[in-house]
C-alpha cells in the first residue's frame, strides 16, 4: 500500500526495511491459508475462553509499510473528536484553527510513522478495532514478511506457527467482539488520553522536579512508560494506568490462551513460545522500547499472563471471566501486580 505523499512511503520504507520473500508467491499462499484456518481457530478460541465469537472477520495479509499506514490512519480516526475540540478552542481564542490543526496533525503523523516503521519489523499480527475509513473494524491482519522471516530464521513449521499466531489475534477478537463493552471502554480511554493532552502551566518545572526526585531515589529518569510517563500530566498518567491495566489483562489473557491451546494442538508450541518470549527480551531494542513507552507493552505480556495464571490457580478459569463482566470488574494496575487483591475485591 503506497502512501498518499511520495516522501512518506520512502521514509517509512527505509525504517521498516524489506524481506526478500515479501514480494513472492509465498505471501499470496499465506493469505489463502490464513483465510482458510480462521473459522476453525475462531471456534476453538470461543470454546476455550467461554467468550462468544459472532460472525467471521475479514482476514488480510499485509506488508510492513501497509501496517504502518493503516495504524497511522486508524490513529487519525480515533483522535478526530479531540482534534475538533482543539480547533474550537483555537477559534474561540481568535486564532486560525485550520493552520494550527494542520501543523499539529503533520507533526503527530510524522512522529507516529517513525515509531511504527521501526515496530513494523517485529509485529506479527493485529486485530483491528477501527478501520482507516473510520468504520467499525472486524479485521484480523497479519504482517506476512515478518511471519515468513520468523518461520525461516527459526525453522518453524509454517502451518503450526501460523495457526499459533492466529490463536492470539482471534483471542483478541473474542475479547473485543465477544465482550462488546470492552471496545467502547478502550476507545473512551484513548479519547480521554488525547483530550488531556494540553499545554500545562509550569510543565517544564514539574518535569525538572520529577527528574530530580527520580535521580535521588535511584530510579531511571525514563521508566517503562517512556517519555509520556515523564512529560505527561498527572491526569494523563492516571489514564495511562487504566490503559496499562486493561492491556495487561488482554495481552496476558491472549498469550495464556495462545499457549494453552497451542500446547494441546501443536507439537512445536513450546519451542515457538520460548523463541517469541526471548525475542521480546532482545536488549538491542531495549533503549528504543524504553523511550517510546513500548517497554510497558512488553511488561504487559509478563504481568498479564502471571495475573491470569494466579487467578486460575487460586480460583478457577470461570473466575478469570469475571474480569469481562464490566469496567468495574477490571483489575487495576495494583491488582494486576497483586492478583489476590483483585480476587478479594471482585471474586
Amino acid at each position: 500500500m503506497s502512501s498518499s505523499r511520495p516522501g512518506r512511503g520512502r521514509f517509512s520504507g527505509r525504517l521498516s526495511g524489506t524481506y526478500p520473500l515479501a514480494e513472492t508467491y509465498h505471501l499470496d499462499a499465506m493469505a489463502s491459508e490464513m483465510a482458510a484456518i480462521t473459522p476453525g481457530v475462531s471456534e476453538v478460541v470461543s470454546e476455550a475462553t467461554g467468550l462468544s465469537l459472532p460472525g467471521s472477520p475479514t482476514t488480510a495479509v499485509i506488508g510492513r509499510e501497509e501496517w504502518v499506514e493503516r495504524n497511522v490512519a486508524t490513529f487519525a480516526v480515533m483522535t478526530e473528536p479531540a482534534r475538533r475540540k482543539v480547533e474550537e478552542r483555537m477559534a474561540e481564542a481568535g486564532r486560525d484553527p485550520e493552520a494550527y490543526a494542520g501543523m499539529a496533525e503533520r507533526i503527530m503523523s510524522a512522529e507516529s510513522r517513525a515509531v511504527l516503521s521501526v515496530l513494523s519489523r517485529r509485529v506479527l499480527g493485529q486485530y483491528e478495532l477501527v478501520l482507516p475509513t473510520g468504520e467499525d473494524g472486524d479485521t484480523v491482519a497479519y504482517v506476512g514478511p515478518n511471519i515468513l522471516a520468523m518461520e525461516r530464521t527459526n525453522q518453524f513449521t509454517p502451518s503450526e506457527f501460523r495457526y499459533w499466531v492466529a490463536l492470539h489475534e482471534l483471542t483478541h477478537r473474542a475479547q473485543f467482539k465477544g465482550v462488546p463493552w470492552v471496545r467502547d471502554y478502550f476507545l473512551s480511554l484513548v479519547t480521554e488520553l488525547v483530550e488531556s493532552s494540553k499545554v500545562e502551566p509550569g510543565a517544564l518545572g514539574r518535569v525538572f522536579d520529577e527528574i530530580q526526585v527520580r535521580r535521588s531515589l535511584g530510579k531511571p529518569v525514563v521508566d517503562e512508560r517512556g517519555l509520556l510517563g515523564l512529560f505527561g500530566s498527572p491526569e494523563q498518567n492516571a489514564v495511562v494506568d487504566k490503559v496499562q491495566a486493561l492491556m495487561s489483562l488482554l495481552e496476558g489473557h491472549g498469550h495464556f490462551v495462545m499457549d494453552r491451546i497451542g500446547a494441546e494442538r501443536l507439537k512445536t508450541q513450546e519451542r515457538m513460545s520460548k523463541v517469541l518470549k526471548g525475542r521480546r527480551q532482545d536488549r538491542r531494542t531495549a533503549a528504543f522500547f524504553r523511550l517510546t513507552g513500548m517497554e510497558m507493552k512488553l511488561k504487559q505480556y509478563q504481568q498479564g499472563e502471571r495475573f491470569i495464571k494466579i487467578v486460575e490457580r487460586e480460583a478457577s478459569w470461570e473466575t478469570v471471566n469475571i474480569a469481562f463482566r464490566g469496567a468495574s470488574s477490571l483489575p487495576t494496575l495494583a491488582e494486576i501486580e497483586n492478583p489476590k487483591l483483585w480476587l478479594a475485591r471482585v471474586a
